[in-house]
């Protein structure tokens, strides 16, 4: 990390000047914590004006970008305070991104770096939201504020423009036409003109002055060669780690960045996790058979899900696939727009509608409102314990379980279970009983006790209900979920 931090600072410095994104200043020894927050209010507000991942502000260092070094909050622990106290007099609560210190010659700097604003807020101060005219701090002006602001009433990711004016050679060096026919299953046009008016019909890419094309975020995002080349989208590339043990700190194994458009590395992506799970041999009627751990189409379903369902808006922050040795934890930036328990029943609300049909039209996830359904039907194939949907902090994570018997799993396990396996009886038409429970769980039929408890355990918690109340007879109950 400090190799890239100090290769961070040597970019700062090698600028001819400030700018609207990048503040230098000495702060020999300390520093007003309400001009630091004046500052951080600016350059978040200019980042989002000038399409940066982040702004800069670095202590220690001339206007003529001599390094002085500093000596402001030495102790590591209150400079790191400084996250809260800024988040407590922002109007969103941003922060500092990260504050980072680096020894250059022997001398201190301090680089804070700066989120910008969030899509039609501008980021302010003590109530007050600040901009920079050039090198100049002051309040953000008007036309500024407006521009933010009308980011809240009209914004489609997919179609803002990822490279601006390129020829087209260079749009067919950039995105991997061939794999968009390939997938597509269409004849490859003779020529570049033909491949280029193909683009267009399916918006990846927009027509500009002089015989020049923009591409847009959606043709990016989906196709291009290397995202990587596309510096607002190089943090959008999905990431699969696997790690040691049950935690995160019990080390990493292996990681795998992503690096193709979505649409061009999916595949690619389900056929390395089903090369690297864990696989288990189960007696056939014949033979025995190698079955993965976990169901791939339940897999499948759940990252296309992670890449379509993100919030494209937050920088910094990547669909990723964690391996553990005991669970699969697929997690989105942003938080669901429906409440996770209704995932199973819900036609599911995308923020990203253009993302979502293509890779629909590739066939690469369930027709709309199918999807959840399938995931869960195929947990139970494999008796597995029951998927869990979390809003987490401004995440949407989902969770697989490998195999575990029942014995082993707690009562928030039972009781997820007996919810989702009533809610897709409802879906398909059908009500729970106490004997498809038992089945789906496997538990003899001589312990139907058992599934009774876990049955009363989902009512009490308020998650199903009988579907016939005025049915007296236990043995001849049936149960729907509580939104039925």
């Amino acid at each position: 990390m400090e190799r890239n931090l100090s290769d961070q600072l040597d970019k700062l410095l090698s600028l001819p000047r400030e700018n609207e994104v990048v503040e230098f200043k000495e702060a020999k020894e300390s520093f007003s914590t309400d001009k630091l927050g004046q500052y951080f209010s600016a350059l978040s507000n200019e980042a989002n004006l000038h399409n940066e991942d982040a702004a800069w502000l670095a202590f220690g260092v001339t206007n003529k970008r001599d390094v002085i070094g500093t000596t402001f909050l030495q102790d590591s622990d209150k400079l790191h305070s400084l996250k809260r106290e800024i988040a407590d007099l922002t109007g969103n609560r941003l922060t500092f991104r990260g504050i980072h210190e680096v020894e250059r010659d022997d001398k201190r700097v301090v680089l804070f770096e700066i989120p910008p604003a969030l899509l039609g807020t501008p980021t302010t101060w003590k109530g007050h939201a600040y901009g920079r005219d050039g090198e100049s701090l002051g309040p953000l002006n008007p036309d500024e504020r407006f521009q933010i602001e009308r980011q809240a009433t009209h914004y489609e990711f997919d179609e803002d423009i990822a490279w601006e004016n390129v020829s087209a050679v260079h749009v067919s060096e950039l995105l991997n036409y061939e794999g968009f026919f390939r997938l597509f299953r269409l004849a490859l046009p003779s020529g570049l003109p033909g491949v280029v008016e193909k683009f267009i019909q399916e918006r990846l890419i927009v027509r500009a002055p002089e015989n020049k094309y923009h591409i847009t975020n959606l043709g990016a995002l989906l196709f291009a060669r290397d995202l990587n080349q596309f510096k607002r989208l190089a943090h959008k590339a999905p990431r699969v780690i696997f790690y040691e043990g049950t935690g995160r700190t019990s080390g990493k194994k292996r990681e795998q960045p992503g690096q193709k458009g979505y649409a061009l590395g999916f595949l690619g992506m389900i056929d390395y996790l089903e090369q690297q799970l864990p696989a288990h041999e189960e007696l056939q009627k014949v033979r025995r058979e190698t079955v993965p751990m976990y169901p791939i189409l339940a897999l499948r379903e759940l990252i296309a899900n992670a890449l379509i369902h993100q919030d494209l808006t937050l920088r910094g922050s990547s669909p990723m696939v964690e391996i553990f040795s005991n669970r699969i934890e697929i997690t989105n930036p942003g938080a669901p727009l429906i409440d996770p328990l209704r995932f199973i029943d819900h036609a599911p609300r995308s923020r990203n509608e253009a993302v979502a049909a293509m890779m629909r039209r590739l066939g690469f996830c369930e027709e709309r409102g199918s999807g959840i359904d399938l995931v869960i039907e195929q947990c139970e194939k494999h008796q597995l314990p029951a998927p869990n949907f979390v809003n987490d902090d401004g995440y949407t994570r989902a969770i697989m379980y490998s195999l575990r018997p029942l014995r082993d799993m707690d009562k928030p396990d039972k009781i997820r279970a007996c919810y989702q396996h009533a809610c897709l009886r409802h879906e398909n038409g059908e009500q729970m009983t106490n004997q498809s429970f038992r089945e789906r769980m496997g538990i003899d039929e001589k312990n139907y006790p058992m599934a009774s408890r876990i049955i009363a355990d989902t009512i009490e918690k308020g998650l199903i209900r009988p579907y016939d109340p005025e049915n007296k007879s236990n043995r001849h109950m049936r149960y729907v979920p509580y939104w039925a």
